[in-house]
């Protein structure tokens, strides 16, 4: 087994009033791994992901990427956030531009290319996610799935090396789930270093190398995809049996 790539130790987040939404969170993820993070609503699972992104700040633990650790006041924030690619539930893509632009953007600003460079590359991500046909159009044209894909290529572009989704597919109709759910899974089978917050238990069964259940901001049990059908705990037995029901 590879080095980690991405490693989490000890991992603590209190919020203003007291609550402890993270306790003592530990996990590491290897080159082409993806980990499925899974669990009931406000376990924590999102706030983990935000911590590693430095969208906020852990209260205690430590996040490392390659061995440096990200989550000091050294670490240049664009760079970690360049690094580390984050798709959210609600999309975040820029109303007023067109979705070659909302690709661009970042590129430009953050890598400095040129435009004709970055033109270049965001078609190339936005033909892998099979947007290349949409370039010109504004999000609010586009479906959900849509969307979701084209910030699903906006992160790819930046070239990461882990690609964080929070819980990707939470704001799309049933019918455009299923297309969003195909495109990560090309990712994973490309072999994309990624963390995926999902409660799509099917998905992350079949397409993670890892699953890890969180209850009340501790991780409660991990383990290869498998435990998903055989889990040890009775709380995650219960999680997995609401899910089904």
């Amino acid at each position: 087994m590879s080095d980690s790539i991405l490693s989490v130790k000890d991992m603590e987040k209190t919020y203003v009033g007291g609550v402890h939404a993270v306790r003592g969170v530990s996990f590491e993820v290897h080159e082409g791994q993806s980990l499925a993070i899974i669990g009931s609503s406000g376990s924590g699972k999102s706030t983990v992901l935000r911590c590693i992104n430095r969208l906020i700040e852990p209260t205690k633990g430590v996040v490392l990427l390659k061995g440096e650790q990200i989550n000091t006041p050294a670490a240049d924030i664009n760079d970690v956030r360049s690094r580390i690619g984050m798709v959210f539930q609600s999309f975040e893509l820029f109303a007023h531009l067109r979705v070659l632009d909302n690709v661009t953007l970042g590129l430009r600003h953050v890598r400095r290319m040129g435009k004709e460079e970055a033109t270049e590359v965001a078609r190339k991500v936005l033909e892998r996610v099979d947007m290349l046909d949409r370039v010109d159009a504004y999000p609010g044209n586009l479906s959900g799935g849509q969307k979701q894909r084209v910030a699903i290529a906006r992160a790819l572009a930046m070239k990461p090396e882990v690609m964080l989704f929070d819980e990707p597919t939470s704001a799309l109709d049933p019918e455009l789930i299923g297309s969003v759910l195909e495109t990560i899974r090309g990712l994973a089978e490309e072999g994309m270093t990624m963390v995926v917050v999902t409660h799509e238990i099917g998905f992350a069964r079949d397409v993670a190398d890892r699953v890890l259940y969180m209850d009340q901001g501790l991780v409660a049990e991990e383990g290869p995809s498998s435990i998903i059908d055989n889990p040890k705990t009775d709380r995650m037995k219960e999680f997995l049996s609401s899910i089904n029901d």
